[in-house]
């Protein structure tokens, strides 16, 4: 699914067609569902007939025979195999000439010659650069090696090193080309074994499996033989060559081999499309060589970048984690869940089940290197210290969070295992002072998008990994050891932390601080008001940040401050750069060289499909003007949790919905005993949705940058109180960033009473986005708020007192003096032009749809 979206993305064309065999990984729901939102027609050859996708098995034979060339020349053990047909594919995209287009493929997607300067000898003598932190001045600068291919992701090269047992990335490698390859120890008999991990079917590792405690003695007799021959000076340093930033397919991509190059078999992976590019623009080879980063997320489950880099084949626990405390083989390579190491689809590397219980993780080979990854961040970071249990001191608790991960289409593309402290067992006062940390209000995204739309802005977003890891301690906290990873040696220690953990009370405080003092030490400056706003003003350019915990969106005026700032970041935190802002906060969002589009069509398919209304029918409106919702005391009760569930996942999706704003509201006040006449509602609201899924926000570009509000109210609206409900919407051109549908706290004894509450409502929230615009460089003022109520207005604009108005709240009368001062103006609109009308009632079909047109809600097909 990633690769059609890749090639889609660089070709500019659309997937018709994809024929594969009767395999069930290829045959389930998940693809189905894919393929029919991408609109792509899938067949399938008939059974035990490969000639009928004789391209793929002809491309799967060629690549095998390559890497068992490689494998074989370079007397490589046969556990290598992957890396030699991601080595393979990688070249044959770049040398090899397609003969319908008399092209090789990397030029047919990019238009242009690949540079070939940078290859190398597969399996070759090398010496990669030995920067360790520790090294000492009598240490080697450099460290022996064997070439193993490309970095899929970086500019640089991979090397397999013996001392430390491991995968090393780096660009600064020398090669001995010329030097006899590898050691005639394999071609002795193949080493035995009851436990093979290479099956016995695969081509690439033939009759002999090799077992895990067995490579290492291959290797140690591949060293002694490599390296005793006599040195000779390196061919060429890899320095002198510019590598391109492009990644070499994924093995997973290729076929495994058969048993017999000449026969096809029914073997699931034999009918594997093969990757023929999955390339970078050749652009990135002129930048400058990006250091090494500690940890990076790969694509690929079997391949995660870490550098060093452990061979899928060489998990190892570190001594503290011993494998006898886990169960199942922890140093088994990531499989699918039915052991095939030969699925070509990505998805099924992953676990699709989350568990709910710690053994039912521990079962499951994909949740185990999870953990694994998780704790390996801990250690890289240095969160913690193993010590002796303190005397009278709390010992939080440890917890195993385990959640898939998935893309705005809902497809799951990580399994991501989190420690967590149990935070409620601390002590205010002692394990914790601080704790409240600044996020984002959602008004503040939407102003962001608009003003991004305004100045045709393309807005990027990073996501920054293991978050809170990165936030200092100020109190001495300790938690005990996580289960799976207690230390045999000291069962009885417990850990010291030196950096926040997920759970802790303070957790967010610390990264927030973490965050903003690099920030503000990089030449940024913090919102007046909205301390999660950074600025930085250059020559007339501007760059904008907005953080939300750990995801940060950011935009300017000059695409390279964009640049500046992803380094910047990469330089302090392990970042994860997620390109142009598509998916935040559960809001999908489309950006266009003259507007951008705002909507939650997903989270509506899933709200549907979870309350099993998707097969309802459809409604014009949310809510009919002639219900009259009450408490209902005669009514029949109704499941108050699943009524709760509606009206949770209806007010989050009013962030890009204020059409059902005021239903929403509405049905919200019965949630303590909600009657059948409330679901009913409720109902109708979901019904409503399902025949306007992908209706949202437009911010066009092209409509003004002031600043406007409309406020409206309905007299004694609410049948159990009698209170008026007011409603408000507050623009930026015709760019709606904000609107409310609130019950007044206060009975209004008339209509001028609530339209005046309201319109003081309207105002605070006006004098809000004000102070947040002069961030962004406006100043405005006689600000323009519309009421349909000459009565309300005239108490704004004249200082008067009188028995009608005496008895209103102080608080209100506030409006009064940012009248005076010009800071707002109030203005008469009719009430068939007031927007806010929409929040403060329900409407007829006609009206309804007129409303929401007037508030910049279109949608997307149209």
């Amino acid at each position: 699914m990633t690769f059609i979206r890749t090639m889609q993305n660089y070709l500019q064309q659309n997937v018709k067609i994809i024929r594969t065999d009767n395999g069930t990984e290829f045959k389930n729901e998940e693809l189905t569902e894919f393929y029919e939102v991408q609109g792509i027609t899938q067949q399938f050859s008939a059974a035990k007939t490969p000639q009928q996708n004789g391209f793929v098995e002809r491309r799967n034979r060629i690549l095998l025979e390559a890497a068992r060339t490689m494998l074989i020349q370079s007397k490589l053990p046969h556990f290598m195999w992957a890396d030699a047909i991601n080595t393979a594919c990688f070249t044959q995209n770049r040398t090899v000439i397609h003969k319908r287009f008399d092209k090789m493929p990397y030029e047919i997607v990019f238009k242009r010659l690949p540079n070939i300067a940078f290859f190398r000898v597969f399996g070759c003598k090398c010496y990669i650069m030995n920067d360790r932190d520790a090294r000492g001045k009598l240490d080697p600068k450099e460290n022996e090696g064997i070439f193993i291919g490309y970095s899929t992701n970086s500019k640089a090269y991979r090397v397999y090193l013996k001392d430390r047992r491991t995968v090393m990335e780096s660009i600064n490698v020398s090669f001995y080309e010329m030097a006899d390859l590898a050691s005639e120890h394999f071609h002795t008999e193949p080493l035995t074994s009851a436990n093979n991990e290479t099956p016995s079917s695969s081509g690439v590792g033939g009759q002999g499996g090799v077992t895990r405690s067995d490579e290492h003695v291959i290797l140690d007799s591949l060293f002694e033989h490599f390296y005793s021959q006599p040195h000779a000076s390196p061919t060429t340093n890899a320095t002198t060559y510019q590598i391109p930033l492009l990644p070499a397919p994924n093995a997973e991509e290729t076929n495994t081999p058969t048993q017999n190059d000449d026969e096809h078999t029914e073997n699931e992976a034999e009918h594997e499309p093969t990757t023929p590019v999955n390339d970078q623009p050749e652009e990135a080879a002129t930048q400058e060589t990006p250091e090494a980063q500690p940890e990076q997320e790969y694509s690929d489950p079997d391949h995660p970048i870490i550098t060093p880099l452990p061979l899928q084949h060489e998990r190892k626990w570190t001594r503290a984690h011993p494998p006898e405390l886990i169960i199942g083989d922890p140093s088994q390579g990531v499989r699918t869940r039915t052991t095939s190491i030969n699925e070509c689809l990505f998805s099924c590397f992953l676990s699709q089940k989350e568990p709910s219980k710690m053994t039912e993780a521990l079962a499951d080979p994909d949740w185990v290197i999870a953990m694994q990854e998780e704790m390996k961040q801990f250690e890289r970071l240095k969160v913690w210290t193993l010590v002796p249990r303190p005397y009278k001191k709390t010992i939080i608790g440890t917890k195993w969070v385990f959640k898939n991960k998935k893309d705005e289409q809902g497809v799951i593309v990580r399994n991501k295992a989190r420690l967590v402290a149990k935070g409620y067992n601390q002590q205010e006062g002692i394990d914790y002072d601080e704790t409240f940390a600044p996020v984002a209000r959602i008004e503040a995204i939407r102003l962001f998008l608009a003003y991004a739309a305004h100045k045709s802005f393309t807005v990027y977003q990073m996501d920054v990994k293991t978050t809170f890891l990165n936030g200092d301690l100020k109190e001495e906290v300790y938690v005990a050891q996580p289960d799976g990873f207690v230390d045999p040696e000291r069962p009885n220690h417990v850990y010291k932390l030196r950096k926040a953990l997920y759970g802790l009370k303070q957790a967010p405080r610390a990264w927030y601080e973490a965050l903003s003092d690099f920030l503000v030490e990089s030449g940024f400056s913090k919102g007046k008001i909205d301390l999660t706003l950074f600025i930085k003003r250059h020559k007339g350019d501007i760059m904008l940040i907005q953080i939300y915990v750990d995801d940060i969106i950011f935009a300017s005026s000059n695409p390279n401050f964009c640049k500046k700032f992803s380094n910047l970041m990469h330089t302090k935190f392990e970042m994860s750069m997620m390109g142009e802002l598509n998916f935040f906060l559960g809001l999908q969002i489309k950006q266009m060289p003259d507007r951008i589009f705002i909507n939650q069509s997903k989270y509506i398919h899933d709200m549907l499909k979870r309350f099993k209304m998707d097969n309802k029918s459809t409604m014009k409106t949310p809510m009919s003007p002639s219900q009259k919702l009450d408490s209902d005391p005669a009514g029949k009760p109704v499941d108050a949790t699943n009524y709760r569930a509606i009206i949770g996942s209806l007010l989050y999706l009013t962030s890009s919905r204020p059409d059902i704003v005021f239903a929403t509201c509405l049905c919200a006040r019965f949630q303590a005993n909600p009657k059948e006449s409330h679901l009913n509602a409720v109902g109708r609201i979901l019904r409503y949705l399902k025949g306007t899924v992908n209706l949202g926000l437009w911010y066009p570009k092209e409509s003004g940058f002031y600043l406007v509000g409309y406020s409206d109210a309905d007299f004694a609206g609410c049948k159990l109180d009698r209170k008026s409900t007011s409603g408000g919407a507050q623009f930026l051109g015709d760019k709606l960033v904000c609107w409310s549908s609130k019950k007044q706290n206060c009975v209004s004894t008339s209509t001028a009473e609530a339209e005046y509450v309201a319109a003081a409502s309207c105002c605070s929230q006006i004098l809000w986005m004000r102070t947040q615009l002069k961030d962004y460089g406006f100043t405005f003022s006689h600000i323009q708020i519309y009421s349909d109520s000459q009565s309300a207005i005239a108490i704004t604009c004249n200082p008067v007192h009188h028995s009608r108005t005496k008895h209103i709240d102080l608080r209100y009368h506030f409006i009064k003096d940012h009248v005076e001062k010009g800071t707002v103006d109030m203005y008469f609109v009719s009430t068939k032009l007031q927007l806010a009308d929409i929040f403060t009632k329900a409407l007829d079909e006609k009206r309804f749809n007129f409303l929401i047109s007037k508030l910049g809600m279109l949608n997307l097909n149209d």
